[in-house]
């Protein structure tokens, strides 16, 4: 009985990593962009607790495979185009740009297929076990709901272009799913010469949070990207 309880205990956080993901998609609907970016970070804490317990209880499982790829395409890839969908609707277009408003917005939904082609990649990459190649799709979500919930003001004030928004799809879409290598946060031991990257990358992520606040979780996100490239040319 307890054998049949803990091994159900990896996909219970997963299930909830996908309710919270939900409830991120309805405050991106609402417009609610502060309280979208909280269910991202609670579902983000999901995610990793459910792998966690897999790993420490020995649970692994197709049905628990299948299941976090699910969680996680609506959790970090819908809920995050969710509230890009809902930006474009805020967002004042030039004259020029009449006859896109009503299809530009839809756009954003293109995150959202490509995190799933990006959690279908690795899924069957075995290069990725130890670390990722391209953008981790939580990562992906953290960098759009910081940069939605806090620069809302200046991102519907009339002096960012949507055009400039639709170009930021395109990259984090392309950035999804391509061969750029990006290092884990899993540590082995607490070395400094093993994770010398990792506690980098860290060290700078509290000075950003601290600064800041809300829009450094879209900083951390673009150091990520940046420290990744930098260290992947040097291999």
């Amino acid at each position: 009985m307890a054998n049949c309880i803990t091994r159900h205990i990896p996909n219970a956080l997963t299930c909830l990593n996908l309710f919270s993901g939900c409830i991120a998609g309805v405050m991106a609907f609402e417009a609610r962009y502060d309280m979208a970016l909280l269910f991202i970070i609670v579902s983000a804490a999901f995610d990793f607790f459910d792998g966690l317990a897999a790993r420490a209880l020995h649970a692994y499982s197709p049905l628990g495979k299948d299941l976090d790829s699910l969680a996680d395409d609506v959790s970090f890839g819908v809920a995050p185009s969710l509230m890009i969908f809902s930006l474009f609707k805020e967002m004042p277009y030039p004259a020029q740009m009449a006859g896109m408003v009503t299809w530009l917005p839809y756009s954003a939904f293109l995150i959202a297929v490509f995190s799933a082609l990006r959690l279908a990649k690795f899924n069957n990459d075995t290069r990725q076990t130890t670390s990722f190649i391209g953008l981790p799709v939580p990562a992906n979500a953290l960098f759009w709901a910081s940069l939605i919930a806090g620069c809302h003001p200046l991102l519907i004030s009339g002096n960012f272009h949507p055009l400039c928004l639709l170009a930021l799809v395109g990259l984090f879409s392309w950035l999804l799913v391509s061969e750029i290598p990006m290092f884990s946060l899993k540590f082995k031991s607490l070395s400094w010469k093993d994770n010398r990257v990792s506690f980098i990358f860290l060290l700078f992520c509290i000075l950003f949070l601290a600064v800041l606040q809300v829009r450094g979780f879209a900083v951390c996100i673009l150091w990520y990207i940046l420290l990744s490239w930098l260290t992947g040319r040097k291999r």
